[in-house]
């Protein structure tokens, strides 16, 4: 975020959040995976914080979630929950179809805001979004950050910054999804249908946003996708088109200088889950997991080495600069005006949802696309 950008939002926080150890009552639209995996059991951790109403797709697994973790009141639809006045906030766990029109309805009707990533199914959404928020400054807003690589964030920012690989040449990332052969019996997943998805293709939003982190955003895209598993079979056994790529390479020019290759894929089999190459005028890095689908604990593993060495050597993150999920804890500090939201902003949130949309039109059209758009 700019400097100005920073100043903003900690003038906002500070004029509008509230303060002390009042209970803040957080309602939940979309109790999936991730939402009962993480944010309702981050968000019960919180002193001062009641996880008070949940809505889900049917009135059925809405009353089993509330049943599951204790909370008191169910809702028969998101718009209602959205307009009770005994909320202060709402987590909105939802796939990315439901994120902006909660997301807008929700800050209108005087709720803080954490909305699961991705941001929207579009820049337009993202960008109406964010035009809502600063609208309403006194409210807080987050977008769920990418995980994987929260534990060196701190050390890769500090090398680059400190002059570790000089000025950036080129950055080579590969992102493999289950590092598996295509597999053409595996059903329908909500990221495969556009409706639901929106422009975002498999993971390709989450290492871009950690790479904004390290280098900045880029300034071009080019890509090429391919659909390898065409077809797809629903819930109902419907057999459906599955248009969205599962094969994805992108070539991109960063505003502070170097390119970016990009490979995501979930089709490429034995491969390495995670991978990526930072080469500058003066030394390397190389960053790998050996465990790259634990999203908490991905163990991201740092080399490097510098003009003059033989090879690479291994980089110990120090304890002090070793970050974590603390998604739920920021987002109600920010709440009582104890930090501002720096994981992840809605300006951030925007330009990887403007990535996004540079990289769809880029595959569909062929052309090189320019970044901001």
């Amino acid at each position: 975020m700019a400097d100005n950008e920073m100043e903003m939002a900690d003038d906002e926080m500070a004029d509008g959040a509230e303060t002390g150890e009042d209970t803040i009552r957080v309602g939940v639209i979309g109790a999936g995976a991730n939402t009962r995996t993480r944010h309702i059991p981050g968000l019960k951790a919180q002193k001062g914080v009641e996880v008070a109403g949940v809505v889900n797709r049917t009135l059925e697994s809405s009353r089993r979630a509330a049943e599951d973790f204790g909370i008191t009141n169910v809702y028969g639809d998101w718009l209602e929950l959205v307009e009770d006045d005994d909320l202060d906030a709402v987590c909105i766990g939802t796939w990315p179809y439901m994120h902006h029109p909660c997301t807008v309805a929700a800050l209108e009707n005087g709720k803080h805001v954490l909305v699961e990533a991705r941001m929207a199914m579009n820049a337009d959404e993202a960008s109406d979004m964010l035009a809502v928020s600063r609208a309403n400054p006194h409210l807080v807003t987050q977008v769920v950050p990418a995980p994987h690589t929260l534990g060196v964030d701190r050390t890769i920012i500090d090398l680059i910054s400190e002059g570790y690989v000089g000025d950036v040449i080129n950055v080579r990332a590969q992102i493999a999804i289950g590092s598996d052969f295509p597999d053409y019996d595996a059903p329908l997943h909500w990221r495969h249908d556009r409706d639901l998805s929106g422009n975002n293709i498999m993971m390709m939003g989450i290492f871009y946003e950690a790479l904004m982190r390290w280098v900045g955003p880029a300034s071009s895209v080019q890509a090429l996708g391919q659909t390898v598993v065409k077809h797809r079979k629903n819930a109902a056994g419907r057999r459906m088109s599955a248009p969205i790529p599962d094969h994805l390479d992108v070539l991109c020019s960063l505003h502070s200088g170097g390119t970016f290759n990009y490979t995501v894929t979930q089709s490429a089999g034995l491969c390495q889950e995670f991978e990526c190459w930072i080469y500058g005028t003066e030394g390397t890095l190389r960053l790998d997991s050996p465990n790259a689908s634990n999203s908490l604990d991905p163990g991201v593993r740092i080399r490097g080495g510098r003009r003059g060495d033989s090879g690479l050597a291994r980089i110990d993150v120090p304890p002090e600069k070793k970050g974590a999920w603390r998604v739920e804890e920021e987002f109600i500090n920010a709440i009582r005006g104890l930090e501002p939201v720096t994981h992840t902003n809605f300006v951030d949130g925007v330009k990887y949802m403007e990535f996004t949309d540079a990289v769809t039109r880029s595959c569909q059209t062929g052309e090189m696309v320019a970044l901001p758009l």
